[in-house]
């Protein structure tokens, strides 16, 4: 039980690094369709599914965990706040860069996925702090 946030955390950064990896042209072509400047968008095309994959990556052993936990509250907040923006229509286009399955929901059901997963991730959190 005390792995399966590691596990669920682990399997969603996996999927979403590797899908943007895998369908790189349109990911990128995604990035530079966002709100945001296309130097930035450059940047956050190959940082982005890096970053997810590092998490993964921390997330697999108990010595990293921590941090694993600690980067995956930090990035889905970030994506929470971006979704929420766009959800209440802060931003004059609906961009998503969202991997696979998820591009097919909402953007009030992505919202509420991010909120679960940061649920998730606290509870990791929560956990490895009462282990150590």
């Amino acid at each position: 039980m005390k792995q399966l946030p590691s596990i669920l955390l682990l399997v969603l950064w996996t999927y979403t690094g590797f899908d943007k990896m895998i369908r790189w042209e349109a990911s990128r072509k995604s990035f530079h369709n966002q709100t945001f400047p296309a130097e930035l968008a450059e940047v956050l095309a190959y940082t982005i599914p890096i970053v997810e994959l590092l998490i993964a990556l921390l997330l697999l052993f108990s010595v990293t965990r921590w941090w694993g936990y600690l980067s995956s509250i930090l990035l889905l907040t970030i994506f929470t706040t971006y979704v929420g923006l766009i959800w209440v229509g802060a931003f004059p286009r609906v961009p998503c860069n969202c991997a696979g399955v998820l591009e097919s929901l909402g953007w009030a059901e992505h919202f509420v996925l991010n909120l679960i997963c940061i649920g998730i991730a606290i509870w990791g959190f929560r956990i490895e702090r009462l282990e150590n």
